[in-house]
């Protein structure tokens, strides 16, 4: 028996109309802090979004930097001791 045609929706590419219901959430900056915070303090990786500091990188006006939910623990009881 022979094959037949592949199917030809490989190559399709939406045009991007509509928006998705995940975008159109709103979010609070504050609580979006407060929430990292809080995974911090539960020893959880968090990423924050900053300015980039150097500013020769004019294509990269922010960077991401994450931050180590254990080193952030042992930062806070290194504090506590001292």
């Amino acid at each position: 028996m022979a094959k037949g045609k592949k199917a030809s929706g490989k190559h399709y590419t939406s045009k991007g109309e509509r928006r998705n219901s995940y975008g159109v959430k709103e979010r609070n900056p504050a609580q979006r802090m407060l929430n990292k915070m809080a995974a911090l303090n539960k020893g959880k990786d968090v990423v924050f979004t900053i300015e980039n500091p150097n500013k020769n990188e004019t294509n990269k006006p922010f960077i991401k930097v994450r931050v180590s939910g254990r080193d952030h623990l042992k930062r806070l009881a290194m504090g506590a001791k001292g």
